[in-house]
């Protein structure tokens, strides 16, 4: 009898063991919503229709993208992090929605994005510069710096406004180089460019996007990056010139409601990594200004955890919040 039963239970191991892999693997069977915070057009908005484009073909399912701007992309943030928690609504963001924002204006952020967002990856950075004109005195980082310290109050840098990414730049340089380069705050990027060009100013720190064509024509001159670009691999970083913290950039990763199943987790993270180490992307990527890079989810984790403490730190020391 009971061997009996002993043969009964291994053939229903065996019956519910092969039952049980297709069921995990039938994530996902139908389409899925890429919710993309910001409008159409936008970076988060592009380099998000490029990736869900080949995460469609990976995952033999439409990625269907679902545009929520509103509230510094927070709005579709929290969008996601109230959707259901099954792996069919996923979020393509930038690092302003996730640590920021939550630092600077926190009555407008409902949710907690360390405790209520599943890191799936990071996948693009869109770089941040620091250049002059072209016939500024200063031809280098290095010469900037000195200049600025012998000129107090010379070297004046135009952001997108306070708060920017652009601001925090200024700031980290201030507090590794020891100067004290007054931040000047536009309403955008393309004014803060247009500062620098017209002379009002005597550096801009902004996103690459808005300054890349006077790179080209060299009407402006790159001196600093929070990221290689390949088109202008002279221009250093400040890891490079021997300083202990790099320049915020902005980046774009993928995240999704927290508690997935981990079947759907695994499903997720595999097909990303793959999109986003593919170097058809990557040559896609680079056209938009844009640079191609990867970062596992607990790499993702730490780099949140680490630029938030620096945000707010920078944030309490200026003045931006108490």
């Amino acid at each position: 009898m009971s061997r009996r039963i002993s043969v009964l239970m291994i053939l229903a191991m065996v019956v519910f063991g092969y039952a049980s892999e297709p069921a995990a693997q039938m994530f996902p069977d139908r389409p899925i919503t890429l919710v993309l915070p910001m409008a159409p057009g936008d970076g988060i908005d592009v380099a998000g229709r490029l990736m869900g484009d080949e995460l469609s073909k990976l995952l033999k399912v439409s990625v269907v993208p679902l545009n929520k701007p509103g509230a510094a992309a927070t709005a579709g943030t929290d969008f996601v992090v109230k959707s259901k928690k099954d792996g069919y609504t996923i979020l393509f963001t930038n690092n302003a929605s996730v640590i920021s924002t939550k630092i600077l204006q926190p009555e407008t952020v409902p949710y907690d994005a360390f405790k209520e967002l599943t890191p799936l990856a990071l996948v693009t950075q869109n770089p941040s510069l620091i250049a002059v004109r072209s016939d500024a005195p200063h031809k280098n980082f290095k010469e900037m710096v000195e200049f600025a310290k012998k000129n107090p109050g010379k070297v004046r840098c135009s952001t997108m406004g306070v708060g920017s990414v652009g601001h925090f730049d200024v700031e980290i340089v201030n507090m590794l180089a020891g100067t004290d380069i007054p931040m000047v705050p536009f309403k955008g990027a393309v004014p803060s460019v247009t500062a620098a060009l017209g002379g009002h100013v005597e550096a801009v720190a902004s996103a690459i996007g808005p300054q890349i064509a006077h790179f080209r024509s060299g009407e402006l001159r790159p001196i600093l990056t929070s990221i290689k670009v390949s088109e202008f691999p002279n221009v250093p970083t400040l890891k490079e010139l021997g300083y202990s913290q790099e320049l915020l950039g902005i980046w774009f990763a993928f995240f999704a409601p927290s508690d997935l199943p981990p079947e759907v987790r695994t499903a997720l993270v595999s097909a990303i990594e793959k999109v986003a180490k593919d170097p058809s992307v990557a040559g896609k990527l680079g056209n938009l200004g844009m640079v191609q890079d990867y970062e596992a989810p607990d790499k993702l984790t730490e780099r949140m955890k680490a630029e938030y403490k620096l945000v707010e730190e920078i944030a309490k020391k200026t003045g931006m919040i108490k």
